[in-house]
């Protein structure tokens, strides 16, 4: 009974306190300025099976992609048998269901072992890649020491849950076999059948105490690990989903018009004078910071696997230049971060005189082509294009602060109604020769 109280007190608390973090971080993204995505919703849930069930994009690596597959499909396989520990953990039985499925339970159980062992497999390839390998994107300069951590903690914390598993079973099937009390005869399984021999002469009381230890190892795990990645980069295994299904469906380089630009440009041309709105808020050109950024570029910072492979792929960071994809959407979760925290010590109205280019460069929004390698790389469909490109809007039409080269094309527009130095009267002397050919 006292088991069953302290299992039960400890997942309303793991519930409680995740739910007190979704919170948190579903406020942070509201920050953001709304915009309205409701359609093609048949297309949009077609990308979600596709893209975040299916794993498509992950498997443009294919190493990396398989071995994706394999910690991501076992890992939520080996949890179905979550089912039986919460039953088991509330009831305070042990094994309810192998009763139930008879000579499929070990068969069963035996499956779950292989997928744990999937996972294994993955997590330690992952780790080998990281840090003997070192793949070069996992080294880049904003991958410091807390990103690669983040990633190494995630990595062992699943080596060690699985192996958990194995010895979990082993010690059972030994104390199955003894006659302990509590421990009913359900059979042996298959990989943890292989941990048999080294636990074999090992007292009961001991067994039992592995065995509880690693029951509880795994469970208590898992409620560490629900309430570790709103903290992390893995945050993703949740908001991927939604990421996604949130997708610009738009061509990836179709820059997004202000409304206010183009009711002046409209008025321009057809002379009738904008509607005034005393009551609307003046608009901000661009972004400056993350409240002027839309709650999609804010999901999208959030959504952020920090893998890389925008920033792998990106011609302006393989050129030298400072950009890096990875790291505008790791500054913009950053600062949100810190946003939110400053909303709950001093309240919503606070500011700290700070924005996102203490972080962010101009320099580095300058190096983007906006070519869309990074859109089309992203596994979670993150468009970093559009937060850059927000930016740099805010440089030109709120700072003045283009480049000279751009500001010499924007002087050209304005005067002669084309990026060239050439006046309208000269536009077409270059035919003059071609037509003198002619003659």
């Amino acid at each position: 009974m006292i088991n069953s109280i302290i299992f039960i007190l400890l997942w309303v608390a793991a519930i409680a306190f995740f739910a007190w973090n979704i919170k948190k971080i579903s406020r942070n993204i509201k920050l953001g300025r709304d915009i309205e995505i409701k359609d093609k919703k048949k297309k949009r849930w077609g990308l979600v099976l596709k893209v975040a069930v299916g794993q498509s994009k992950m498997m443009r690596l294919p190493i990396s992609g398989i071995l994706h597959v394999l910690v991501y499909a076992g890992f939520i396989l080996v949890n179905i048998e979550m089912l039986e520990t919460m039953i088991d953990g509330v009831a305070g039985t042990h094994r309810i269901l192998a009763p139930i499925f008879g000579f499929l339970y070990p068969i069963a159980v035996s499956s779950f072992e292989f997928f744990a062992l999937f996972v294994m497999i993955g997590c330690i390839a992952f780790l080998t890649r990281r840090n003997v390998v070192k793949v070069d994107r996992f080294w880049k300069p904003e991958m410091k020491w807390w990103p690669r951590l983040d990633a190494n903690i995630i990595l062992i914390a699943e080596v060690v849950l699985m192996t958990s598993i194995f010895f979990m079973n082993a010690s059972d099937y030994i104390l199955q076999t003894r006659g302990a009390e509590h421990y009913h005869e359900v059979g042996s399984f298959f990989l943890s059948s292989f941990f048999v021999p080294m636990l074999q002469n090992i007292p009961s009381e001991t067994l039992i105490l592995i065995e509880r230890t690693c029951w509880w190892l795994h469970i208590v795990g898992i409620m560490i690990f629900l309430n570790y990645i709103p903290y992390s980069k893995h945050f993703h295994v949740f908001l991927s989903f939604f990421n996604v299904y949130y997708t610009k469906l738009e061509p990836v380089g179709k820059i997004a018009n202000m409304q206010s630009i183009t009711t002046e440009v409209k008025s321009m041309l057809t002379g009738e004078e904008p509607p005034m709105d005393e009551d609307g808020e003046v608009e901000a050109f661009g972004a400056q910071d993350v409240k002027e950024l839309t709650w999609k570029h804010l999901m999208d910072s959030y959504t952020c696997t920090e893998c890389g492979r925008c920033t792998a792929v990106c011609p302006a960071n393989l050129t030298g230049k400072m950009l890096s994809p990875r790291k505008v959407m790791m500054d913009i979760r950053d600062r949100l971060e810190l946003v939110g925290k400053n909303i709950d010590k001093n309240g919503a109205e606070f500011t700290d005189e700070k924005s996102l280019f203490d972080s962010i460069s101009a320099e580095e929004l300058w190096a983007c082509t906006t070519c869309n390698a990074c859109t089309n790389a992203c596994p979670v469909n993150i468009d970093q294009v559009s937060s850059i490109l927000e930016l740099r809007r805010y440089i030109v039409m709120e700072q003045a602060a283009a480049p000279g080269e751009l500001n010499a094309i924007f002087s050209n527009i304005e005067n002669n109604g084309a990026p060239w130095q050439f006046a309208q009267d000269d536009r077409m002397l270059w035919a003059d020769e071609l037509y003198m050919n002619e003659k």
